[in-house]
């Protein structure tokens, strides 16, 4: 028996902008009904709600290039203030959203449309494996990466295909009223995302264009060069993977043909990873992990945190790192993990601000990535790093961007230094200098701390807060 056009079935799009390997729309699509792509950004939108304002930027575009791509499918993206009841669907499909807040919307949602006869129906799209189906032996989540992996890697073979986009998606009689995507003001008001459109495309047709270039041949060697700033080596899809242009699925099954890709998938692990903290930790996206972090004299500094959100440290490959940032809503990982270190350890700032400037300035501001990250190297996360790790900003630069390329690049003020005074240029000639035409604390600023005495500072202040815990458990041992 032919299916009614009246008879409709919604897709709400949220952090899946795609097509191919998307199981919300294949199952909607074998319905055999109407199908209706929805993306909400009223209240109902926490896919916007939860961006800041360079993802606002990118996310903007990739609803543009989502709607072109439906368009070419004889289907068409309606975009909405709610998830309005007007279509008479009965069903419908999405993509869980593993953050606290998405998830316990999407549970009340559930319930409301519950009360209307109509069905959420939720699917994983966005994870390798959802929260909860990589447990330790005890039931409960992994606390340390490594046994993660291990267990995930067991269970490789048991990952799917990724699936086919539909060639054509059935259309209703009539199509719901839609506002036009600029109706949700995503564009920023003053015009600072000049650097964003010169480096990025966003949608799904650019990220599976970058994918098939990574996998042909960088994947191979990515072990070796990852942590050159200086080198094209990393696969830049993670504000791809963010926004759900291209899912982790495909990124795995493509990377995974490779030689010697393992490297390289244990990124995506990590990220999984990652997620399942999140989800089990919700408190984290705040508190640290490890509680006695919560007794940390950490340094509130406006002056320097304003200087190391401008790059302006005085240490150039923090600086290169953080005008990168600024200018493209992206940062090279073994940047981020130097300039984070620099602002919890060197300057002792506390890591929520840290973590706060990089999902406002990062296009692919990954809530559970983003915490974990800046646990990790404050040395609080459930897999910290230990907080005597603290990375020196000189020694990082010579040995992961040795000729200075990357400096030269985003801190342009120093690009005629030699090599060999380009990490350090307070340490060169006076001679030197003049022949650069670098005159320090006017063409670019002397150290704002020194990074010696800023080691000495960070790991006193770990003493004083052991011994604030030790103090802690034995009035606590002595009042039992």
């Amino acid at each position: 028996m032919a299916r009614s056009r009246t008879e409709s079935v919604l897709v709400w799009f949220r952090h899946d902008l795609r097509l191919a390997d998307h199981a919300a729309l294949t199952a909607a699509a074998k319905t055999g009904l109407s199908v209706i792509p929805v993306f909400v950004g009223g209240p109902e939108g926490e896919a916007i709600g939860a961006c800041r304002a360079a993802s606002r930027w990118w996310l903007h575009r990739s609803l543009q290039q989502l709607d072109g791509s439906l368009q070419a499918r004889e289907s068409r993206l309606i975009v909405r203030q709610g998830l309005a009841l007007e279509a008479g669907a009965r069903r419908i499909f999405c993509h869980s959203v593993y953050e606290p807040e998405p998830m316990a919307f999407a549970a009340r949602l559930a319930e409301r449309l519950a009360e209307h006869g109509i069905r959420l129906e939720c699917f994983n799209g966005s994870l390798l494996f959802a929260p909860g189906e990589i447990r330790t032996a005890a039931g409960g989540c992994f606390r340390v990466f490594t046994p993660f992996w291990n267990a995930m890697w067991r269970m490789r073979d048991g990952l799917r295909s990724p699936l086919p986009a539909p060639n054509t998606l059935r259309a209703p009689a009539r199509w719901p009223r839609s506002l036009p995507v600029e109706a949700l003001g995503l564009e920023p008001r003053i015009d600072w995302a000049a650097g964003l459109r010169t480096t990025w495309k966003p949608g799904e047709a650019e990220a599976r264009r970058q994918l098939r270039a990574f996998a042909r041949g960088p994947v191979r060697s990515y072990g070796q060069l990852r942590d050159r700033t200086d080198a094209t080596a990393t696969s830049r899809l993670s504000p791809h993977l963010h926004f759900g242009e291209i899912s982790p699925v495909q990124v795995w099954s493509a990377a995974a043909a490779a030689s010697g890709a393992e490297p390289y998938l244990r990124q995506l692990a990590w990220r999984e990873f990652a997620y399942h903290v999140l989800c089990a930790h919700p408190e984290s996206q705040q508190e640290p992990l490890q509680v006695e972090f919560r007794r940390f004299p950490w340094r509130r500094n406006v002056r320097q945190l304003h200087a190391w959100q401008q790059g302006r440290t005085g240490y150039p490959f923090v600086d290169a790192g953080m005008r990168e940032l600024w200018a493209t809503g992206w940062m090279h990982n073994r940047a981020r993990l130097v300039t984070a270190s620099f602002l919890v350890k060197h300057l002792l700032q506390p890591w929520q601000e840290g973590a706060a400037w990089f999902l406002d300035t990062l296009v692919d501001a990954d809530l559970a990535n983003n915490t974990m990250g800046w646990q990790w190297v404050a040395g609080c996360g459930v897999d910290a790093a230990p907080y005597f790790r603290i990375f020196n900003p000189v020694l990082q630069g010579k040995k992961f961007d040795p000729r200075g390329d990357c400096v030269r690049r985003w801190v342009p003020e120093l690009r005629r230094l030699p090599a060999r005074w380009i990490h350090q240029p307070w340490a060169a000639p006076p001679a030197v200098l003049a022949e650069a035409g670098v005159q320090l604390g006017v063409d670019y600023p002397r150290p704002i701390v020194d990074a010696a005495h800023g080691r000495r500072a960070a790991l006193a202040a770990y003493a004083v807060m052991r011994r604030a815990k030790a103090g802690t458990t034995r009035r606590s041992t002595a009042g039992r």
